[in-house]
């Protein structure tokens, strides 16, 4: 039917947010049950944690170590002969004792803080410690449980209900005494599944479609139109790549373009193909550590390369770098752990069981990438589709049949060669004298092989004037009575650095040339 991921957790976001406001608005909730990290854990971290939370550095009250009241434990600790929470018994409990003093020396939180808790609040937690004050982790830190589904109440219930989730809406609605609307006609319903599914409104032949269809599972079969759409994949991309702080640019300075864009095309596949939560984070995370990681496993890892990157003049790489890293931890959390890390980078967390040295152990996993804020965005991923593959090799074949025939001398172009050398006015003669000697200005090693004529830089210079000494015997014996022309050149040498020249980066430029 609907896919979980795309409808169940909106509405349930709406369910939970209404029951935040009810709190908040100073109404006690009306539920049978209190939900600790509904409506307790947000009083306890907005007034209490400050002091009396995960923080040793500022922990106060209590034993040596602090009054905590954050874990059940804390909570339970003896603070000679009394208690801050006797689960059952409020009126033996200091924590209520002391939200309800009139006293300004004894009432929690101390006025000079500007924290206040209203009679709501206290009202809830009062009613939490008479119901023994149960303990929950906060739900990131917790291994998901499927809850039971509330009750049926009546047979006319029971035909409302069509699918599981259906029985959380209908008990919220019992609870604030509504009752459930009739079944909306094709048109609406049809409306409804294309916006939410794909973000757009349905064409005329799928709402005629779905109209014509008399079958007893029409609106299934057109739900699972619209998720087999490619605008499914695009619509709810749009929400992680927020999260994955997706952008075509870079960020800093001037913000210059960046090529990311098949990362965004693997999160649209992904959502299309409705891959699993599981292996949809691990190829994110880790796609290069796969064994045989396909291309679509190392570009998911681009999740990680969407940090920002300075290219602006002056900047430190270094320094960049480990902001990005700063980054990955924070956003690691964020998106999978719903947790906030960043304040654990100056000290462990005031309102969360995180410490510093766990922040720092997370930041030593991410510390390990090859990248380095450079402007260029290096390590770069080249990625080929399978079209552009296929048409590569054709070119390089092509290519290869083309430098076989230019390189195979044939009876015609030797004809040719020797006919055009026969055709000068005054042939030429050129000979190749030995070097005698060769400096380098910038005091470079110069090293001369005898038997070609070929004078090797070990190293190079980014400018750099070479003299060197040429025995002209040669050009004498040969009849010759001045020398008429200056051929130089330059080789690629396995030898040197890059197979030179321009062994440093690829650009060598003769300026000027004398002879004397």
């Amino acid at each position: 039917m609907l896919r979980p991921d795309a409808f169940a957790s909106g509405l349930l976001g709406v369910i939970l947010s209404v029951a935040i406001v009810s709190v908040a608005s100073g109404e006690v909730p009306t539920s049978s049950t209190l939900d600790f990290n509904r409506d307790i854990r947000p009083i306890l971290s907005n007034r209490c944690f400050r002091c009396h939370g995960p923080d040793e550095s500022e922990r106060q009250g209590g034993g040596a170590s602090g009054l905590r009241l954050d874990t059940p434990e804390g909570m339970a600790e003896d603070l000679g002969g009394h208690f801050a929470v006797v689960p059952g018994k409020p009126e033996q409990s200091d924590l209520i004792a002391r939200i309800k003093s009139q006293d300004a020396a004894k009432v929690m939180p101390p006025p000079d803080t500007g924290l206040k808790l209203n009679d709501a609040e206290i009202a809830l937690l009062e009613r939490w410690v008479r119901e023994n004050a149960p303990y929950a982790m906060h739900w990131s830190y917790r291994v998901p449980q499927r809850p039971d589904l509330p009750q049926v109440a009546s047979d006319q219930e029971k035909q409302w209900i069509r699918v599981p989730l259906d029985h959380f809406v209908l008990e919220r609605l019992r609870r604030e005494g509504l009752t459930p609307q009739p079944e909306a006609d094709r048109y609406a319903l049809i409306r409804r599944v294309a916006l939410d599914a794909t973000g757009l409104p349905p064409t005329q032949e799928d709402v005629q479609r779905f109209i014509e269809d008399s079958s007893a599972y029409a609106y299934e079969k057109m739900v699972d139109r619209f998720l087999a759409k490619e605008a499914y994949g695009e619509h709810w991309a749009r929400m992680w790549l927020d999260m994955a702080r997706y952008a075509d640019s870079s960020g800093y300075a001037d913000d210059p373009a960046r090529t990311i864009w098949l990362y965004r095309d693997y999160v649209i596949g992904a959502f299309n193909r409705n891959v699993p939560f599981d292996q949809f984070t691990i190829e994110q995370l880790a796609g290069d550590m796969l064994p045989n990681p396909t291309a679509e496993q190392l570009i998911a890892t681009a999740f990680h390369r969407n940090t920002l990157t300075n290219n602006e003049g002056g900047t430190n790489d270094e320094e960049f770098r480990n902001v990005a890293v700063v980054d990955r931890v924070n956003t690691t959390y964020a998106v999978w752990m719903g947790t906030t890390m960043a304040c654990a980078q100056c000290h462990s967390h005031k309102y969360d069981p995180i410490s510093q040295q766990e922040y720092f152990q997370t930041f030593a996993i991410f510390n390990n990438t090859e990248d380095a804020d450079r402007g260029d965005e290096s390590p770069l991923y080249e990625a080929w589709t399978e079209e552009q593959l296929k048409r590569r090799a054709e070119l390089n074949e092509q290519f290869a049949a083309d430098v076989r025939l230019l390189d195979t001398m044939t009876p015609e172009l030797e004809a040719s060669r020797k006919a055009w050398e026969n055709s000068l006015a005054k042939p030429p003669a050129w000979s190749t004298p030995p070097i005698l000697s060769a400096t380098s200005e910038a005091g470079v090693t110069l090293s001369i092989d005898p038997s070609t004529h070929i004078i090797r830089a070990a190293a190079g210079a980014g400018k750099d004037n070479f003299h060197i000494d040429l025995d002209l015997t040669n050009i004498e014996t040969a009849g010759r009575s001045k020398l008429e022309a200056i051929q130089l050149e330059t080789f690629a040498d396995d030898s040197l650095p890059n197979k030179g020249p321009g062994w440093n980066n690829g650009n060598f430029i003769l300026t000027e040339l004398r002879a004397t």
